[in-house]
């Protein structure tokens, strides 16, 4: 039987057509962007909320709406229906950051006649990127080809770790989420910013992002700043930068003194838990030990930030 994917969420979907299912994707979510032909396909998702904004504009619509509700997203189940996946692939991970495995249970309880497998992932660290990349593999009947995948991005990691390990600078880093309210990086991005030769300053590898303060920040000094808002491309984060450098203190901190404040795409990279996973540690090597990594990423993955507030 030929299967028939709706993915829910974009690293999901990235993790499909790396296993070599692209054409038998048949629906989306909203947020999947890549590979770019995918957006041809129809969307099963949209938010509850206005995206446009601020980030503190964002972060209040969303909190007021998971007041009332479990998701922040809702689902076209009449879509979902007409569609008649075999597959239905969401994540359990974050309520904001995706669909909620409830609501799509729900879905396709009620509505959807294809009774479709749903595979749930839930990525709080690499390792568990690796077992979702398994499920998917696994749920579509292509283990082997999941394995052979694994095996091809640790080794690209493993390569970037080793060199990494050899540098005898170890730089802080503080890497930013969200910057209003101000959130630090958490999940696999502590892991990533360790195999890529820095020091983590906040968070924990596997638990999820967390909140901190701007005097935390300026008490620790780090030695770089990079900057990723879950959801913001580099422009959308560019455009943000003023409500860091309009804080007390910034253009006295250590990373902006030495022209070490860097903005990440967020969005297409560092919090997106599927095989680009690999790119997003490749950034973090060339920002922290730009003599030794260089993989071309610079203007399309990460800039440079030259404003002093």
């Amino acid at each position: 039987m030929t299967n028939r994917i709706v993915s829910l969420i974009a690293s999901a979907t990235e993790i499909v057509y790396a296993l070599g299912f692209g054409a038998d994707v048949v629906g989306r979510s909203h947020e999947c962007d890549y590979p770019l032909s995918v957006k041809d396909l129809p969307m099963c998702t949209s938010p509850k909320f206005n995206p446009d904004g601020t980030s503190y504009e964002i972060d209040q619509r969303v909190k007021a709406i998971l007041q009332e509700a479990v998701s922040v997203y809702r689902v076209d189940a009449k879509m979902l229906d007409d569609l008649a996946p075999t597959h239905i692939i969401t994540q359990a991970q974050c309520e904001v950051c995706a669909v909620s495995l409830k609501d799509v249970e729900a879905a396709a309880c009620e509505m959807i006649k294809s009774q479709p497998m749903i595979v749930s992932l839930e990525p709080n660290c690499l390792a568990d990127i690796w077992k979702d990349v398994d499920r998917v593999a696994t749920a579509l009947g292509a283990k082997q080809t999941g394995a052979d995948l694994i095996s091809a991005l640790k080794s690209r990691m493993s390569s970037i770790e080793v060199a990494a390990a050899k540098i005898q600078t170890r730089p802080t880093v503080a890497c930013i989420e969200w910057i209003e309210p101000l959130m630090a990086a958490g999940n696999w991005m502590p892991e990533l910013i360790e195999a890529a030769g820095g020091t983590n300053l906040y968070g924990e590898a596997g638990k999820h992002s967390p909140w901190m303060s701007w005097t935390q920040l300026v008490d620790d000094d780090p030695d770089f700043i990079v900057v990723s808002p879950c959801g913001f491309d580099i422009k959308r984060t560019l455009e943000e930068m003023s409500l860091l450098t309009s804080q007390p203190g910034y253009s006295t901190l250590k990373a902006v003194v030495s022209g070490r404040v860097y903005v990440a795409d967020g969005n297409q990279y560092f919090n997106r838990p599927g095989p680009r996973v690999v790119e997003s540690l490749e950034i973090m090597a060339e920002i922290l030990h730009p003599t030794v990594f260089k993989y071309g990423h610079e203007g399309t993955g990460w800039v440079k930030y030259s404003g002093i507030g």
